[in-house]
């Protein structure tokens, strides 16, 4: 009988008080300090990030903070200041990121019946902290940060690389994951057995967009999927 395997995303959340109250404590007015975060936010969800320009990613993060000062308030900020921000924003989130009790239960249970791979897009550093934050890897057969590859999801080249690894045949793979984009297009492209979209904003499935098999409005609902193809 051939090993099946389920290629999970993350699941977890941060948040960005705590540089809300270092802004405060510097005297930064208090108008300014959420506008000053969100357009953090902002660059961060817009990040391009090429290792190869010879920066690391906190140096474009710290950036992303500097910029965020000086719009906000008009003037060129302290650069020790956006270095306090960035450190505090980075290690309160490390701090939160967890499994939740539930998912870190279910997941111990999967393990015993399926390999459990953990697949994450991103720059090797940032992934790397927050898997070692999460203290994760002990659940997953195989754990590969996209950016320690060529490609990142949906190309094909990880996947096939993740079933490489593990040992384990596409057909035998379920890919599930909270990105249409990256996680259902990828697992199409690698033609595993099942797609799986974590849909926990019960969002309507996009126009043009790629169809997953199945849909669950948490990870925790994985078993009646697993159920039905077994």
């Amino acid at each position: 009988m051939h090993q099946s395997a389920l290629i999970l995303p993350w699941f977890f959340n941060t948040h960005n008080e705590n540089v809300c109250e270092l802004l405060n404590s510097m005297h930064v007015q208090e108008s300014h300090i959420k506008d000053i975060c969100h357009r953090f936010l902002r660059k961060l969800l817009h990040e391009s990030f090429d290792p190869s320009e010879g920066k690391t990613i906190d140096d474009v993060r710290i950036h992303h903070w500097y910029e965020a000062l000086q719009e906000t308030q008009g003037t060129d900020p302290d650069p020790a200041l956006a270095n306090s921000c960035y450190d505090t924003w980075k290690n309160t989130r490390l701090q939160v990121l967890t499994l939740t009790p539930e998912v870190r239960s279910f997941l111990e249970e999967l393990r015993k019946n399926y390999k459990l791979l953990l697949l994450t897009n991103g720059d090797t550093q940032t992934q790397w902290e927050k898997i070692e934050a999460v203290r994760c890897e002990g659940l997953f057969s195989l754990v590969v940060v996209g950016g320690d590859h060529p490609e990142q999801k949906p190309a094909l080249s990880i996947f096939t690389h993740c079933f490489e690894s593990a040992g384990v045949r596409p057909k035998d793979c379920i890919m599930v994951g909270d990105s249409l984009s990256t996680d259902i297009q990828g697992g199409i492209n690698a033609r595993v057995r099942a797609t799986v979209w974590i849909n926990s904003d019960c969002k309507s499935l996009p126009q043009d967009s790629v169809t997953p098999d199945y849909t669950v409005p948490s990870v925790l609902n994985l078993n009646d999927v697993l159920l039905e193809l077994s």
